[in-house]
């Protein structure tokens, strides 16, 4: 759609897009930044015309990126999946995930502490799980390894049990061998192995204490 620039309009609902007029019809819409580059009485190309478009299509792939990372840190193959499902090319992907790297807004090391130590504050999980979630969204092994070499698998055993552990010891006529039998089920069932399991259910143990009877 080859054609002389007749107007550049701001968006109504958008003050940082322009709408570019050719021979005074709609031709595309553009980012501000990329609008200030055109002139009124400029001639635009039918390719001029494509490579605004496409410039068009990876900033709005690129904030749509953004806005995802708004919400949490993300992985570079959560980003690459959310942009694939929202139709975006490959190439286009490819070349946001790269700019959002660059730019320090994408990195799966940091990704990979910030989600561990998300689960060790809100949800605690054995770093056998962590590794598995981690892996899932795409996270090489390496940066995995470093985000989980610090944690105390029987110090997250006993954060993730400590509540199952005060509702069981809260039951009536609870004796400890079902106590400790449900605490540790509940732990496997988390992924810690034995060996946490058992020190961090006699550690709980010693805390509830005297609520337990037998």
């Amino acid at each position: 759609m080859a054609g002389l620039v007749t107007a550049l309009r701001f968006q109504k609902h958008a003050a940082d897009r322009v709408n570019v007029y050719l021979d005074e019809r709609f031709a595309l819409g553009l980012p501000a930044v990329e609008a200030a580059k055109l002139r009124v009485g400029q001639y635009l190309s039918d390719a001029d015309v494509a490579r605004l478009r496409a410039v068009d299509a990876e900033q709005q792939a690129y904030d749509r990126a953004v806005r995802l990372l708004g919400y949490r840190p993300r992985s570079q193959v959560e980003i690459r999946q959310r942009l694939a499902a929202a139709e975006v090319e490959p190439a286009m992907i490819e070349a946001v995930v790269q700019r959002l790297a660059d730019e320090g807004y994408l990195n799966d090391e940091d990704f990979a502490r910030f989600w561990v130590e998300n689960r060790e504050r809100f949800r605690p999980r054995s770093p056998q799980a962590l590794r598995q979630e981690l892996r899932r969204k795409g996270v090489a092994d390496d940066a995995i390894s470093a985000a989980v070499a610090d944690l105390d698998p029987v110090a997250s055993a006993c954060e993730a049990g400590r509540p199952r552990a005060r509702r069981l010891a809260a039951l009536p006529d609870r004796d400890p061998v079902t106590f400790r039998r449900q605490l540790a089920e509940f732990l496997l069932r988390r992924g810690f192995d034995h060996d946490a399991v058992r020190a961090a259910v006699l550690r709980l143990q010693a805390e509830v204490g005297d609520a337990l009877t037998g």
